[in-house]
């Protein structure tokens, strides 16, 4: 399995390791820590030294409650660290945001994946994606961020997710978006209790049988507090162990804030995989 980013092509036979850049005052785990341009870039290169392939900057953020950023104050806290980063290193550099400006801006200054909450659904998304050689992960969301742990019910989690990433898959093809550029990502904790994380995380087979390449974030989650009684800084465990199980179940990148551990525990899964583990 392949995913193509501009000119260039990520071999997803290997799991990897998609590091977390948060370059905001008020992201739920780390807001404030790499708001200024050195600690990011610093901060990321320890993450590429630690073995992320992927580097995913965030301007805006999609806690719970978080409130709007303005598209230009998106594009001031992203494009220049996305520029240097692509001036000094070679990881993939990605671009977390739903608006198709700040889309723009970034593929621009050097990002070559769209990480999208919102699945290329906000006005011009679709369109300023298709204008790019980007890869784009679709990811599955219900409500909004303000509101979207507020009551969410489905009655089929795991078909209901099935059924928006492949309507979001086949709409990108319309506007001429390649499969060979397209990740899935099921939105573990957007819109989402418990029980509806657990389901997906149970049925991730199911979810790649698209034949799309599945990418995975629960790192630090508000699941493992109900699960575990667990506060932000204390979630590692938890986050490892989904991890592990995730990779045995077929996902191909990891989206995370720990990257060193996750490394470790991404090998050790892909070396039971090729022993012949199974699920089954």
């Amino acid at each position: 399995m392949q995913l193509r980013c501009g000119s260039r092509t990520l071999d997803l036979a290997q799991p990897l390791v998609m590091g977390i850049l948060n370059v905001t005052p008020d992201s739920f785990s780390d807001g404030g820590k790499f708001i200024g341009p050195a600690q990011a870039l610093e901060h990321a290169q320890r993450m590429i030294e630690a073995g992320a392939r992927i580097i995913d900057v965030g301007g805006e953020s999609t806690r719970p409650g978080a409130a709007d950023v303005s598209v230009a104050e998106e594009i001031r806290r992203v494009v220049p660290i996305i520029e240097a980063l692509a001036a000094q290193t070679s990881a993939i550099i990605s671009i977390d945001t739903s608006k198709a400006g700040v889309m723009t801006a970034a593929v621009a200054a050097g990002a070559t994946l769209i990480n999208d909450v919102r699945a290329l659904q906000e006005p011009g998304a679709l369109e300023a994606a298709s204008r790019t050689d980007a890869a784009v992960c679709l990811m599955h969301m219900q409500g909004q961020p303000r509101t979207m742990q507020h009551e969410p019910r489905y009655d089929d989690v795991v078909g209901e997710v099935t059924a928006f990433l492949e309507q979001r898959v086949q709409a990108c093809q319309a506007a001429g978006i390649a499969q060979d550029r397209l990740v899935l990502d099921p939105g573990i904790g957007f819109g989402k209790r418990l029980e509806h994380n657990l389901a997906l995380l149970a049925h991730l087979p199911a979810l790649g049988r698209s034949g799309l390449p599945l990418l995975v974030g629960v790192s630090r989650k508000s699941m493992f507090q109900a699960l575990l009684g667990r506060p932000v800084e204390q979630r590692l465990a938890g986050g490892l162990a989904v991890g592990t199980a995730a990779v045995l179940a077929g996902a191909a990148i990891l989206r995370v804030h720990d990257v060193a551990e996750t490394v470790d525990a991404v090998k050790v899964a892909q070396a039971l995989r090729a022993a012949g583990y199974s699920l089954t």
